[in-house]
């Protein structure tokens, strides 16, 4: 049925999916021996296929493999291609320093003669941009923007979008309370917020982390994704990093006329401990506006 709205907020002109920090392995082999990032793939894509038509895009943010392999590249674009073919919504994928530019190119992009350099595109979701900046440093772990990055992103964002710019990173423009992960930030942040303050970017995707966060930067809201491979412990003991077995997430984005809201979703198979079905749904739907308020809104007497 028709999406029921009973609020101020239309449905949301947008909505996307932000995926990050994968980290497949050749062969579905678990990572560190442990995770299975296959089955936590997997029950993420069984997650967003519920969206169904309500779904715009996927923009993946990086470290899609763990160490570049064309087999873990085929695995995932394997997993996500059933999904966007179902839904409709275009894929997005965005380089992170755990990823092979050659293999990514190759395996996501369908590049037959890789071209060096940065793995910068741009995307339109029916009016909003979405910019896929990679920020990646071969060889390392941290993020950076070179000078021709930077000059690139300039004249993308020079001309203004229908519905503004999205922009998606895997290293996220913003502080991090885990003392041992600030080392592998993103550098050159001041050139960036140069670029980028004053334009129309409403909002900064970013993963990298394997949490899920948010804040600001040049103005601008910025939302890291939690990873679906591992998640950082960020209550750990000071001067401690420590990835666990769980508390895996996506975030979706809804995406308004005049705002954006993110939304973290765990992953997981969790018992119901409530739940209003089509039956209600409809029930509500045959009733005038002042009924549904009265049918929804009120508290119920406490049980005897």
């Amino acid at each position: 049925m028709e999406e029921l709205r009973l609020g101020r907020y239309p449905a949301a002109k947008q909505v996307i999916a932000q995926v990050s920090d994968t980290h497949l392995l050749e062969g579905g082999a678990p990572l560190g021996g442990v995770a299975d990032t296959v089955s936590a793939l997997d029950r993420t894509i069984a997650q967003l296929t519920r969206l169904g038509q309500r779904l715009d895009a996927i923009v993946v943010t990086g470290d899609v493999t763990d160490l570049g392999e064309p087999d873990a590249y085929r695995l995932v674009r394997e997993a996500f291609e059933p999904l966007a073919t179902a839904t409709g919504a275009a894929v997005v994928w965005v380089m992170g320093n755990h990823d092979e530019r050659a293999a990514f190119r190759t395996g996501l992009l369908d590049e037959a003669a890789p071209a060096e350099g940065p793995v910068h595109h741009v995307a339109e979701i029916r009016g909003l941009r979405v910019v896929a900046l990679d920020t990646s440093v071969p060889g390392y772990h941290h993020g950076a923007l070179d000078a021709a990055s930077l000059a690139w992103l300039d004249e993308v964002l020079a001309e203004p979008a229908a519905e503004g710019t999205i922009l998606a990173m895997h290293h996220a423009p913003i502080a991090t309370p885990l003392s041992l992960m600030d080392v592998l930030e993103l550098r050159g942040q001041d050139e960036l917020a140069d670029v980028v303050r004053a334009r129309d970017v409403r909002l900064i995707l970013g993963g990298h982390l394997h949490y899920a966060t948010n804040g600001m930067f040049a103005g601008i809201p910025v939302s890291v994704a939690g990873a679906t491979a591992y998640t950082m412990d960020v209550s750990a003991p000071s001067g401690e990093l420590v990835g666990i077995d769980g508390g895996r997430s996506f975030t979706l984005v809804h995406v308004y006329d005049d705002s954006i809201v993110t939304s973290v979703v765990p992953v997981g198979p969790f018992s119901t401990v409530t739940s209003f079905g089509e039956e209600f749904l409809a029930e509500l739907a045959n009733l005038p506006p002042e009924a549904r308020l009265e049918r929804f809104s009120r508290k119920q007497p406490p049980a005897p």
